[in-house]
């Protein structure tokens, strides 16, 4: 791997907080699933996962497996890291949700606006696994 490509182990991620409504999520990337929320009552997919549709209002949400694979909207590199450049930007999933995300086992010099990726979990520091995105 060369110093312009993203590390994934480089640079350590903080331990997500997790609560009573966010818990099933953390449990399912433990397990390496990926959830999203999506709302009955409008049909529309969000992120991140809440119980209270951010469309609509609805309380009426439930848990949807998701195969975690969109499209870079957008991104920036960090080159100035004591653990060498890294990438973060958002990813449109293809249930429609934008999720705000690290960029993974890639140059990022390479990355492009459109260009496919798919969810991984990487280790956090002390608590369940992030979701990270890299090139499909």
């Amino acid at each position: 791997m060369s110093e312009a490509e993203a590390k994934p182990a480089g640079r350590a991620i903080p331990a997500p907080a997790v609560t009573v409504e966010s818990k099933p999520f953390w449990d399912a990337a433990a397990e390496g699933r990926f959830l999203i929320k999506r709302c009955t009552a409008c049909g529309k997919a969000h992120w991140y996962p809440r119980a209270i549709c951010p469309f609509c209002a609805s309380d009426d949400t439930v848990w949807e497996e998701s195969p975690g694979e969109g499209v870079i909207y957008t991104f920036s590199i960090m080159r100035r890291s004591p653990t060498g450049p890294y990438v973060i930007g958002y990813v449109t999933l293809d249930e429609g949700p934008a999720v705000l995300t690290n960029f993974v086992d890639c140059d990022p010099d390479s990355l492009k606006i459109g260009q496919r990726v798919k969810v991984r979990f990487q280790p956090t520091e002390g608590g369940p696994p992030a979701p990270v995105f890299r090139p499909a």
